[in-house]
Order: C-alpha cells, then sequence, then structure tokens
C-alpha cells in the first residue's frame, strides 16, 4: 500500500493563514440541540489551512468538528474556534487486495460505503448513522451492533495523522500512548488529518436478519447473551414505558452480511449496490409536545406489537438495518426547540441487577423514550477514554424538557458509577464532572499526557471545560 505524499510527518505544516479560509461567528450545537454556544467556525481546505486555523484559533482555543452528530457539547467551543473539517474529504489509496483504505479524516462513513463496496468491502464498525466522519469516529470510538464481535472503530485502526498543538504532523500508531489517548479522547489531543483503517469483506450489500419478541427484561437479557455466539451483529428495542409484568419487553434483531448465494436472481445482478430511502426531511419549526407519554406510549405498542413473534432470514438492506434514521433528515426536529438528551451507559456483567433498577426507575417515571436500544459489549478497547467495557449498554432518547429530567439523570449516574460502569462522552451534555474519575480510571493518565503535549491549551470544547478534561 502506497501513501500519498500528502504530509510531512514530524515536522511543521507551513502554509495558509487564517485570514485565507472562510470562517463566520456562528450559535454551535450538538445533535441534541441542546446548550448552544457561539463560536468562530473556520473550514480548512487543506493541511495547511488546518495547521494555520490551529496556530491563530486565539485564546479560547480550538476543537475539530466532523458532521456534528455528537449529541452534547463534545464539538462544541464558547468564545473560542471550531474547526469543520468535512472539506478535507478525500479518499486516497484502497488496498483493494488486503482490505486497506488510507482516507482525510472529513471523509463520511456514507462516503466509504459508497466507494468501498463495489469493491466487496465495508466499514468495520457503524453507529446508527453513516453520517459520521473517521475523525469523528475515531475520536469517539464510535462502536455498533457488532461489538461483541468486532470492537470499537479503533480496533481496526492501523493509524492516524495527528496535528498536535505545536504544530507538528505526527503518524500515530497502535499500542502507543498517544493512540490510546486520541482514540476516545474527543478531539482533545490535536485534529486528526488522515486515517488508515483495516475494513470488512462482504459479498452482498444486504443484510440476513432474524427478529424475535422478548417478554421483559429477564426474557430480553438472556436471549441477547445467548445469540452472542450467533450473530455479528445484535441490538434490542427496548420500551421503556412498559410497567409491571412487561417490563423492558423489547424486540431483538440479529444479522450478519448476507452471502451471495441467498439473494435471488434479480438482486445478484448488482449484488453491492448500496441502496438508501430517503423520506422528506422533518420541518424546522415542529409544534411542541409532540412526544408525550400517550405519544410514545401509542408508538411503543405498535412497534412491539407488529414485530413478528420469530422471523429468520429476511434481507434487509444495509441502511434498513444499520441507519433507519438516516432516512429521515433532520429527525432531531421531532423533540421539539428544547431539544433531546440522549443518555447512554454501559455497566459490567454481574451488575445485572444495577441495570434492572435503572430500566424499573426510567419505565415508573414514564419518560417518553422511543429510541432506546439494548446491547452487549466484548473486550473493552485500548482508548484512555473508550466508553465501551464488557457489559450491557442502554441508550435512550429523552425530550430535554422533560420536567425533572436532571434529578433523574443525575441519580442514574449515581446507580452507573456505584457499579463500576460509565456514561459516553459522545452522547454526554450535562454528567457531573467528581463522578468521571471513578467511571474512566485512565482520566489521570490522559490529562497527564495532554498536559505534556498541549501546555497552552490549543484544543479545548465545551466538554473539556464542563468535565476539567
Amino acid at each position: 500500500m502506497n501513501v500519498p505524499e500528502c504530509l510531512g510527518i514530524n515536522r511543521p505544516l507551513k502554509g495558509d493563514t487564517v485570514t485565507d479560509m472562510s470562517a463566520e461567528t456562528v450559535s454551535v450545537t450538538g445533535w441534541g440541540r441542546t446548550a448552544p454556544t457561539t463560536a468562530r467556525l473556520i473550514r480548512p481546505r487543506t493541511y495547511e489551512e488546518a495547521a494555520a486555523a490551529v496556530r491563530g484559533c486565539g485564546p479560547r482555543g480550538g476543537i475539530a468538528r466532523g458532521l456534528g452528530r455528537a449529541y452534547g457539547d463534545a464539538a462544541q467551543n464558547a468564545g473560542g474556534a471550531v474547526l469543520d473539517m468535512t472539506g478535507l474529504d478525500r479518499v486516497h489509496v484502497i488496498d483493494a487486495a488486503d482490505g486497506i483504505v488510507l482516507c482525510d479524516a472529513g471523509v463520511s462513513l456514507h462516503r466509504l460505503m459508497r466507494v468501498l463496496l463495489p469493491l466487496g468491502w465495508f466499514v468495520p464498525v457503524t453507529p446508527g448513522t453513516r453520517q459520521v466522519t473517521v475523525g469523528g469516529a475515531i475520536g469517539a470510538d464510535i462502536h455498533g451492533k457488532n461489538h461483541h464481535v468486532c470492537g470499537a472503530f479503533s480496533r481496526h485502526v492501523l493509524s492516524f495523522e495527528l496535528l498536535t498543538a505545536d504544530g507538528e504532523v505526527r503518524t500515530v500508531s497502535r499500542g502507543t500512548p498517544l493512540f490510546d489517548a486520541t482514540t476516545g479522547g474527543m478531539g482533545l489531543t490535536g485534529v486528526i488529518l488522515t486515517a488508515t483503517v483495516r475494513l470488512q469483506p462482504v459479498e452482498t450489500a444486504l443484510m440476513s436478519v432474524d427478529t424475535e419478541r422478548a417478554r421483559d427484561l429477564d426474557d430480553l437479557m438472556a436471549r441477547l447473551s445467548a445469540s452472542d455466539d450467533r450473530y455479528r451483529y445484535s441490538v434490542a428495542w427496548i420500551d421503556l414505558l412498559a410497567r409491571g409484568a412487561a417490563t423492558g419487553r423489547a424486540v431483538l434483531t440479529g444479522g450478519d452480511h448476507a452471502p451471495l448465494e441467498a439473494l435471488g436472481t434479480r438482486a445478484r445482478r448488482e449484488p453491492l449496490a448500496l441502496r438508501t430511502s430517503r423520506l422528506p426531511a422533518m420541518p424546522a419549526h415542529l409544534p411542541e409536545g409532540l412526544l408525550t407519554r400517550t405519544t410514545v406510549g401509542l408508538f411503543n405498542e405498535l412497534w412491539y406489537r407488529k414485530a413478528p413473534r420469530a422471523r429468520t432470514g429476511q434481507l434487509q438492506s444495509i441502511s434498513a438495518f444499520f441507519h433507519p434514521l438516516d432516512g429521515v433528515p433532520h429527525w432531531n426536529r421531532v423533540y421539539g426547540r428544547g431539544g433531546l438528551v440522549q443518555y447512554q451507559f454501559v455497566v459490567g456483567y454481574g451488575q445485572e441487577e444495577a441495570l434492572r433498577r435503572i430500566v424499573r426507575r426510567v419505565s415508573e417515571r414514564r419518560c417518553p423514550s422511543f429510541l432506546a436500544v439494548l446491547k452487549r459489549f466484548g473486550d473493552a478497547d485500548p482508548g484512555w477514554l473508550s466508553f465501551p467495557v464488557p457489559g450491557w449498554t442502554l441508550a435512550l432518547d429523552i425530550p430535554a424538557g422533560l420536567p425533572g429530567l436532571g434529578a433523574l439523570l443525575d441519580e442514574l449516574d449515581e446507580e452507573v458509577a456505584a457499579a463500576g460502569g460509565r456514561v459516553y462522552l459522545a452522547k454526554d451534555s450535562r454528567l457531573r464532572p467528581e463522578l468521571l474519575a471513578a467511571m474512566y480510571p485512565r482520566l489521570d493518565d490522559f490529562r497527564a499526557l495532554r498536559a505534556e503535549l498541549d501546555p497552552r491549551a490549543v484544543f479545548v470544547s465545551d466538554l473539556s471545560r464542563r468535565l476539567s478534561l
């Protein structure tokens, strides 16, 4: 694999000044659309412009931003600079024999799928949206439905090139402290410019999917535990409004990439074509109060009952299986101007009672959440602030304006920390900093490396200020 001569490694990048770039003062939020702050948004078009932006970001520092799918304040920087990296989006080299790609950090997973699927390769890990950049995937160390088999995104990254606060571009390889601090480090060690990623071979662009229903939380956990060895990908939608004997009832889906022989004659003509659907975008201004306990309860009831009790071998498109919400542009607007909070935590195996208590508490509070998923994590990844550890992870979306939500989530944080678990920083917008060290035992190592690498605090975000990262 030949690396393009596009970067000078471990030497300063020199070139354009910040004034040569597109820059404007804007209000910035995460995908949850809460707690907006104002920053100078800078759009570098070259590596040299990115270096110039870092040199000139000012006393409030700067932070890289991709497609804005972090739910909270990780890619915001009040009064400082935010570097929109989506202009750096070249795919440099594809090794179609060994399944390796070298690309810019601003390339989206959507674009990679478009480019790689016709060659018989797929991204190794994808979250619930393909509108994520490669740099964001590394910075958040994203996970997907296959963590119990394949781990987080960083496990498939061979190396990346990192623009650090001193203006140097460093080639960062697996197994080094800087690699482990950057994967999951939320952009606070520097600006990722390029990455070399190992891919997943596939024969088709379809998924073979099994679906089943679980009557309650214990039934759900038993079914998920039993499915680890059967499915590369598995996830459960869970009804958090169900109570009593039905608490934790769920719909499970498990699947793998469909082999060529599973396709019909017509589908075999273009077995690797990525097919996506797109509905009209959500209006910019929707009436408040659409997501009430009544409306979400009705949705959850219909969703659970329409799911088959057991179905095997259904062929689904990649977009339908992995990214159904991508077909509804700006779906987050359905929560109204108040936005949403996504709360995701993990507790280890052996802490199932803590999971039961949390599910019961959310159900008893009647939180109107229709996007709630439960998954199992496999072995931990080496990132010091990487979220996944072996255990159960639950993610749920809740309208930000729900009365008493802050107090409820504070209580859940305490429960999670007491069980040795943690919350996901890429989705967080309100964690209290005193709980962070209990959740992330390598926090002091991360802070020490940052202090050494970036003594002037060039890289900073609203998240880092709030949590004293």
